[in-house]
């Protein structure tokens, strides 16, 4: 981490899609392919960071590991699980990192660990490993102190123990070893929140204890994918993407949050970097619809409790009963403020914590949330009476306030408008609320809730619709097309063989379609009130998939999704955007995409028959 020779930025950074994921359900860490962990949050998603070198090469911090002789490298998962392998090919031997965060069986660890297991499968292999951490997103000071093969890192709000089974030296901030393992030999590492107060113990973490904990940990997270329902033809890829999803989940809440990440940016050298750590009420929907759909009943649950004990449900004016996103602990205060110290993934500032979007108006999040509330009464269990008070309390504001303009489903800084995804969202909202009342003989305004849906259906098919572009658009007073409107015929809003929905479907392939690759929107036809450009998103491309499917189109929708998939990387998994060279760029990985991929998977496989 000191005195390295100045570089071209880009070579001092992996690339975002070089990396694997692990977790606990309270955290995760980001894992190079060069065996380094570049992105670490302690206790939490939300906490600042111990390990960012993927925001800050040199005054980020990081876990490095790894050979010290010429390598190549492989990374997988162990199968079916979020225990990580990153394997070490050398001319004397081969050796391996297995990577994983204990989780108890109650979806929760008793405490915070990362344990690193080193593995010499074959020959004899020297490795070097240098623990660096910088607290509070390299900005907090802190303290080394030893105690045999223990160290304790102290600053001022966190303090972490590292045990190791072989001898650590160290200097005032860093703690770095060598090592030389045989065959069969194995040597662990162990990272784990203390009391500062708490002299660190003697090598709790020897081989027969990590053994120990690498075998339930491997248990706990097949146990998890055991329940799933899905015997499709892409079972790896969605398995995948449900564990990922599963990642993103704080089990002492039931928060999904949208990404693990903050601030890896859209376009390199760009400004549209974002914190994705919180709760997005949209895309945690999502996530529990997919996970309803493979048969994930426990994570719906969870959500549900979530809502019922964090969010104010009685209406507060036109702002909404609902916020944009939440804390992982149901906070609604998430400032949004700049990290000037830190340069950014390849020199992308700036470096954001918090997200100003929080206090936006977004309409369609009341569609997208009862969508799910729908579906978890529908494939889970009945709502309690208390959920149906809160569900009818969010339709009688909805019809109430869905004509207003808002931020929009992008979360646009360049004005409010009136987006037809959020009047789409808002029919959802209406119309699955009336379904609910309907299944299940439930008291309702039912007299007031269906002109107001009907209204709302009108108003798309005559102010949504543009003659000239022979397409639904943007918003209303306009001609921009938006890959959101491709959200009509999986919402059941409009029939899939719809001579107006095929015309549009035809004019998005022809203007925001790159060989199965789907932008947003065009920026500049549509000032979004934010400087640079952005990649493909990726959600699109797979709403893209799912509708040509809805329409008939399979094998172009086929052809779509398995393209898409080569665009994933090494282990499965996907950020927010493509770049125009097919690279991964934006938050990693993303829950968004993943939740997209499961959809568009279950149900090209289900018309393929």
């Amino acid at each position: 981490m000191t005195g390295a020779p100045a570089q071209h930025k880009s070579a001092r950074y992996l690339p975002i899609a070089e990396h694997g994921l692990i977790g606990n359900l309270r955290t995760v860490a980001l894992v190079g392919t060069d065996g380094t962990i570049d992105w670490y949050c302690c206790p939490s998603f939300d906490s600042p960071s111990v390990f960012a070198a993927i925001l800050d090469a040199d005054r980020g911090g990081a876990f490095e590991l790894a050979a010290t002789v010429r390598a190549s490298t492989k990374q997988f998962y162990f199968p079916d699980t979020n225990v990580l392998i990153t394997r070490f090919f050398t001319e004397d031997g081969l050796g391996e990192i297995q990577d994983f965060m204990p989780v108890a069986d109650s979806g929760a660890s008793d405490r915070d660990r990362l344990i690193r297991r080193v593995v010499c499968i074959r020959g004899t292999i020297p490795f070097r490993a240098r623990v660096a951490p910088r607290f509070g997103y390299g900005a907090h000071p802190h303290t080394v102190r030893m105690l045999d093969r223990a160290a304790l890192f102290a600053s001022e709000e966190l303090s972490l123990t590292l045990t190791a089974t072989v001898p650590l030296e160290y200097d005032e901030k860093d703690v770095w070893t060598e090592f030389e393992l045989s065959q069969g030999e194995t040597t662990v590492f162990a990272l784990e929140q203390v009391s500062s107060e708490a002299p660190p113990r003697r090598c709790p973490h020897a081989e027969a204890e990590a053994e120990r904990e690498f075998t339930a940990t491997v248990a706990f997270w097949r146990r998890w994918l055991n329940q799933s329902r899905y015997r499709g033809r892409w079972r790896e890829m969605v398995h995948r993407s449900a564990l990922t999803l599963k990642l993103l989940t704080y089990a002492p809440t039931g928060a999904i949050v949208a990404a693990p990440t903050t601030s890896l940016p859209e376009q390199i050298g760009g400004g549209r970097n974002w914190d994705y750590r919180y709760v997005w009420v949209r895309d945690a929907a999502f996530a529990v619809y997919a996970l309803l759909r493979l048969g994930f009943t426990e994570e719906a649950e969870a959500f549900m409790g979530f809502l019922t004990r964090y969010t104010d449900r009685r209406g507060n004016g036109s702002s909404g009963p609902l916020q944009v996103m939440y804390g992982i602990d149901g906070r609604t205060e998430l400032p949004e403020r700049e990290l000037s110290h830190l340069e950014g993934y390849q020199g992308s500032a700036p470096v954001r914590v918090g997200n100003g979007a929080a206090t936006q108006l977004q309409l369609d999040i009341y569609g997208a949330l009862l969508d799910s509330v729908y579906l978890y009464d529908k494939w889970c269990r009945p709502i309690s009476s208390g959920h149906w008070r809160a569900v009818c309390a969010l339709a009688d504001w909805v019809c109430e306030h869905w004509d207003q303009p808002d931020e929009g489903v992008w979360e646009a800084r360049g004005g409010r408008k009136k987006f037809l995804y959020s009047h789409l969202m808002c029919w959802v909202a209406i119309d699955r609320a009336i379904r609910i009342a309907q299944h299940r003989s439930l008291p309702a305004e039912l007299g007031r809730w269906g002109p107001v849906r009907d209204a709302i259906y009108w108003r798309i098919m005559d102010k949504g619709w543009s003659p000239d572009r022979q397409a639904f658009v943007q918003h209303e007073d306009g001609d921009v097309l938006d890959a959101a409107v491709l959200m009509m015929p999986l919402t059941k809003f409009v029939s899939p063989s719809d001579p107006v929905w095929l015309s549009t479907l035809d004019t998005l392939g022809d203007e925001l379609v790159s060989d199965s690759l789907v932008w947003r929107y065009d920026p500049k036809a549509s000032p979004d009130g934010l400087e640079g450009e952005e990649g493909t998103f990726s959600i699109c491309s797979f709403w893209y998939v799912e509708a040509l499917t809805r329409a008939g189109r399979l094998n172009e929708a086929r052809l779509a999704f398995e393209k898409m998939l080569t665009y994933a990387n090494h282990l499965g998994l996907y950020a927010e955007e493509i770049s125009h060279t097919g690279e991964q760029q934006g938050n990693f990985p993303q829950a968004f995409t993943h939740l997209a991929l499961i959809s568009a998977a279950f149900n090209l496989d289900r018309a393929l028959g």
